[in-house]
């Protein structure tokens, strides 16, 4: 589809697009009138998704992409904006973490630090942690220079990348994931101030723990239909206690990159359910 018949519909990017919340998120933008384009390694997920949005009247493609690599990003770039049109918009949403670069326990005990049963901080292997990095930050890192300088060029454009709760209070047990959300953050308001002058915007959501069905197999006994201890935790330290439902995170990122919130760069954007505010 060419640009001109994009004219006024925005044309929306989407990494991570093969994911539950990034999913949910192009489906309502896509009823909102956007054109989305999906970006991610999981083909299947990406034209379950495409199919959905198309068959509720919306329209999209979607392109298979490793956001980590600088050079399939900026190919996958060139061929959006020669098939479809230049994108208006750019929503980082690939990420993840690791079991392999977390710790098994919340805290380290001295009888620990030598065991051989349990995963510590001491045991974490680098590659995995940086792996998670690789994936969170430069994944995020890279769309984001290779989108923006079209944007540059056209004067404008918005960016909204997806951090995490635990961006501002590091989650236990996760260390390179919380590291890497954090750094999203950080980034966020430095490409805000940098590309402040050629008229793009960079803002930032920091979703709490959204019932996804990945989630809901590690949160949620399979035989009682139960939370687990640590799922339990999160109900407790949520004030509105529950987990969000992905299509939550859709008010947020329309106001972000909508005309309304033309003021607005820089911003983190908490979605948690008042979890990032509650401390006893």
């Amino acid at each position: 589809m060419s640009s001109t018949e994009n004219n006024n519909h925005p044309i929306t990017v989407i990494t991570g697009g093969g994911g539950a919340l990034c999913g949910a998120i192009a489906e309502g933008l896509a009823r909102n009138g956007s054109y989305i384009v999906l970006l991610d390694i999981d083909e299947k997920a990406m034209h379950a998704r495409v199919e959905s949005i198309e068959t509720s009247g919306g329209r999209a493609s979607y392109y298979i992409c490793d956001i980590t690599n600088e050079k399939s990003v900026i190919d996958i770039e060139k061929t959006i904006t020669n098939e479809i049109g230049p994108p208006d918009h750019l929503i980082n949403g690939a990420g993840g973490n690791d079991k392999r670069a977390t710790t098994d326990s919340e805290f380290l005990e001295v009888s620990d630090i030598e065991s051989t049963s349990t995963q510590t901080l001491f045991d974490i292997d680098i590659d995995n942690f940086k792996r998670v990095f690789e994936i969170n930050y430069h994944g995020t890192f890279i769309p984001s220079q290779v989108f923006s300088k079209g944007m540059a060029r056209r004067g404008g454009g918005s960016i909204v990348n997806i951090s995490s709760m635990a961006a501002f209070t590091p989650l236990t047990k996760v260390v390179a994931y919380s590291s890497a959300k954090a750094a999203v953050v950080n980034l966020t308001k430095w490409l805000s101030v940098h590309l402040s002058k050629v008229g793009i915007r960079v803002n930032s959501i920091a979703p709490g723990f959204f019932m996804t069905e990945q989630l809901r197999f590690m949160h949620v006994d399979q035989e009682t239909g139960q939370y687990t201890p640590r799922a339990q935790k999160v109900v407790d330290h949520t004030p509105m206690q529950r987990y969000g439902n992905p299509d939550e995170l859709l008010g947020a990122v329309k106001w972000l990159l909508s005309d309304e919130a033309g003021f607005v760069t820089g911003a983190v954007i908490p979605i948690d359910g008042g979890f990032s505010s509650f401390a006893i």
